[in-house]
This record gives structure tokens, C-alpha cells and sequence, in this order.
């Protein structure tokens, strides 16, 4: 079966065709830029090919990603007819949707619905599942949910402490983000650990532009960073996690910011940007801690401090932890954040290998960076995220019947094809 999926952006398109159940990724590719006058496709399938192209909209993004996927020379099927079924990213179902689901006009409804609570992604997720059904309308199009994997998260912990009313009319509560991947490195943490989902008390840490912590006890969606909205929660590149919600407040009062202004300043002036007052890519700001710059230094300490904090709290939450992950851009590749974020925790069994930490970022690939030492039993891993296939396995499970909520995900490692593989 070929299944395509898709996560469409404000201004980009990125896909990837998978051959299921092998779990083959066939090619891959992102169309950039679309809207600007300049936009690029990268396809990586029968041979690798960038170049410049015309894409106006999502429409054209899509129509210009099916001729590369069919096309004689680096395309990877004859037509679209080989194109079995679509998935498609979509990062929020509010509380209609706690699993992924096929596409029909009532799903549309409710995703332009939710488009109010995530209005830099809902539209142009829209936008993409739109263009797709113009193109491929006999082909069967899931929709899988951001939001659906934080369904699980207990109500006292969902429920924030303000007039219940927002709730019932607004539906104003703690959503959570990034669900995908955190789903994804969770269940991959158990199969390398050898142990069930439901036997482990785990925090994973999505740690990219986005920053975002999930504890993940017996299997499911225990707590989340993020809340109504992906501001709340860690310190970010742009976004400022939490903060004293009277400042912004005090700060409208004082200098006049306007709610849009206010709006921009919090999501995309503040954070890792905010303190340093000119990098969000961690690699500028290790660089120049290195070289004695003390508010790229002081970024770095007050980032790792908050994701400490949070792995001690889940920790208590959870009454136990037995893992830690590691993902996304930084998460995956600078060492340092990792020993800055697991300092002082040693008191939780947590100890990182410092040969092992290093050589993670050298062979880019899934490892167990922890010591090997029964006084400090908690795991510590890198696992680089896939939320393509977690998409792909979805919708390969919905067409097969062998969809399951509760279950999502876990048949995965159960399959004798499907081996564990540590480099470290």
C-alpha cells in the first residue's frame, strides 16, 4: 500500500510516501515559500532534485508535488492512481477528536472550527486537506490529530483554575502539542527499553523552535507543557513559556501594546530571542556562551533550569520515573543542553554517560546516553522523532481495521520485522 502524507504549513508543504506495512520510506520532499513569489520544491525520490517553481497557493503546491511524484524521470509511481490513501497532519481536534479519523465534510467543519484555538495551523492544515481531496477525491483522506494523543490527561490536570464558565462556552482548557512525536519517541522508548507502554513512567522533551514536555505514565498522556494555546509551558526560541500572566497587563498599560501587539511580542520576540536579543538557533547561542557572552549563557541556564523543573514535577506527579527522552532539533543534537537540563537530578536516579552523550550526536541515530550503573536506573535517550510515520501507521491501521486508541501505535513493535536498534 502507498500512503502518502502530508503536513502542510502557513507557507510550506511537506510530504513523504511510505510503502506499508514494510514501513518504507519511498521519497520525501517540502515545497517552500508558497505565497511569496519565489518558492522552491527539494524532492528527494529516484534521484534528489531542488529548483524554483510557481506556487500561488496550497492548490498549486499540491498540484506541482503530484507531478514530481509521478513524474518518468525522479518521480516513484506511474500515476496518482498507485496513491492509495492520504494522511494528513492537523494539529488541533479540540475535544471532538481523541483519535485519528477519515476525512469527510463534518471532520472539515470541525477542523475550521478549531482553527479559532490554532490559527497559525488549522488554515493552511485546511488549506492542504482542501487541495488534496480537489486532486485525489476518490482516494480515502485521514486526518490525524496533534491534540488527540493529550486526550487521556486526567480533568483536575486539564482544567484550568478560572471561571468554569470559560470552559462551557469557550472551551478554554489545557489542549497540549506536538502530540505526534511524543507519541512517536514514547512508544520507541519502550521497544528499545524491552518494556510494555503500560509498565513505564516516562518524560519525553520535544526541544526545537517549539518546546514542549509530556509525561507519559502507563502508556498514555499524563501531563503536557504546553496548554489553551502552545505559549504556556517551557522557555522557547520565540515563545516565552510561563510567565506571571499580569505582566503582560502591566506591560499593556504602560507602553500601549495593543492585544495583536501583545500577541506578537509574547510568541515571536520573546524566549531564547527575548533574552538574548538576536539568536533562537541554539547552535549561535552554545557558540556564544562559549565565547563569554553572558546573555546567551544566561538563555541556556534559564531554558535547561525550566525543563529540569518540569522532569521533577512530573516525576512527583507520576509518583516514579523510568525514563527520559530526548528529541527534535536540539534535543537530538546539542549534547550540552542535555547535561545542563539533567544536572542536579541524581537524586532521581538520573546520570548521564558523558562518552555515550557525545557520541549520540556523532552517529545521529537512537541512543541510550545514561550510565550503565544500578544506582541510577533511570534511561536517558536520544530518539530522533518521525511524525510522518506515526501518520502513516495511522492511516495503514484505520483502512485495516486494526485501529485501536487505546492501543495506538504499540502493534508497531510487536511485529517480528521490526527490530530495536541502539548505536550506542
Amino acid at each position: 500500500m502507498n500512503i502518502l502524507t502530508l503536513n502542510c504549513g502557513s507557507s510550506s508543504v511537506k510530504y513523504t510516501m511510505w510503502k506499508m506495512p514494510e514501513r518504507r520510506r519511498i521519497c520525501n520532499g517540502i515545497v517552500e515559500r508558497i505565497g511569496f513569489g519565489d518558492s522552491t520544491i527539494k524532492h528527494q525520490g529516484k534521484r534528489n532534485i531542488s529548483m524554483k517553481c510557481d506556487s500561488p497557493d496550497h492548490d498549486a503546491a499540491i498540484k506541482l508535488m503530484l507531478k514530481f511524484l509521478t513524474d518518468n524521470e525522479w518521480g516513484v509511481v506511474k500515476s496518482v492512481s498507485e496513491i492509495d490513501a492520504l494522511g494528513h497532519r492537523v494539529v488541533h481536534g479540540g475535544e471532538k477528536f481523541n483519535q485519528s479519523v477519515l476525512i469527510d465534510e463534518t471532520v472539515i467543519e470541525a477542523i475550521r472550527e478549531y482553527s479559532e484555538l490554532a490559527p497559525l495551523h488549522n488554515p493552511p492544515n485546511l488549506s492542504g486537506i482542501r487541495a488534496s481531496m480537489d486532486h485525489l477525491p476518490d482516494k480515502p483522506h485521514i486526518a490525524v490529530f496533534d491534540t488527540a494523543f493529550y486526550s487521556t490527561i486526567p480533568r483536575h490536570i486539564h482544567t484550568y483554575a478560572l471561571p468554569y464558565e470559560w470552559y462551557e462556552k469557550y472551551k478554554v482548557r489545557r489542549y497540549g502539542f506536538h502530540g505526534t512525536s511524543h507519541l512517536y519517541v514514547s512508544r520507541r522508548a519502550s521497544a528499545l527499553l524491552h518494556r510494555k507502554p503500560s509498565e513505564l513512567k516516562m518524560v519525553s522533551l520535544h526541544i526545537g523552535n517549539g518546546v514542549s514536555i509530556t509525561a507519559v505514565k502507563d502508556g498514555v498522556a499524563f501531563d503536557h507543557s504546553m496548554g489553551f494555546t502552545p505559549l504556556e509551558g517551557a522557555v522557547m526560541g520565540t515563545r516565552c513559556g510561563d510567565i506571571d500572566p499580569a505582566i503582560p497587563l502591566y506591560m499593556m498599560r504602560r507602553c500601549g501594546f495593543k492585544v495583536e501587539e501583545m500577541s506578537r511580542i509574547l510568541n515571536e520576540r520573546s524566549g531564547v530571542l527575548g533574552v538574548t536579543g538576536r539568536y533562537v538557533d541554539r547552535r549561535d547561542i552554545v557558540e556564544a556562551a562559549k565565547n563569554g557572552d553572558e546573555r546567551c549563557r544566561l538563555a541556556m541556564e534559564m531554558e535547561c533550569y525550566r525543563l529540569r523543573k518540569y522532569i521533577g514535577a512530573y516525576a512527583a506527579a507520576m509518583g516514579g520515573l523510568d525514563a527520559i527522552i530526548f528529541t527534535a532539533g536540539v534535543g537530538e543534537n546539542q549534547p550540552v543542553y542535555r547535561v545542563k537540563t539533567c544536572e542536579g537530578l541524581k537524586f532521581l536516579g538520573v546520570k548521564i554517560d558523558e562518552g555515550r552523550n557525545e557520541m549520540a550526536v556523532d552517529r545521529r541515530g537512537e541512543a541510550v546516553i545514561s550510565v550503565d550503573d544500578p544506582k541510577y536506573p533511570v534511561k536517558v535517550l536520544v530518539i530522533p522523532t518521525d511524525e510522518e510515520l506515526v501518520i502513516a501507521e495511522d492511516v495503514y491501521a484505520i483502512l485495516n481495521g486494526t485501529y485501536d486508541v487505546y492501543t495506538r501505535f504499540e502493534y508497531i513493535f510487536q511485529r517480528e520485522d521490526f527490530k530495536p536498534t541502539l548505536n550506542v
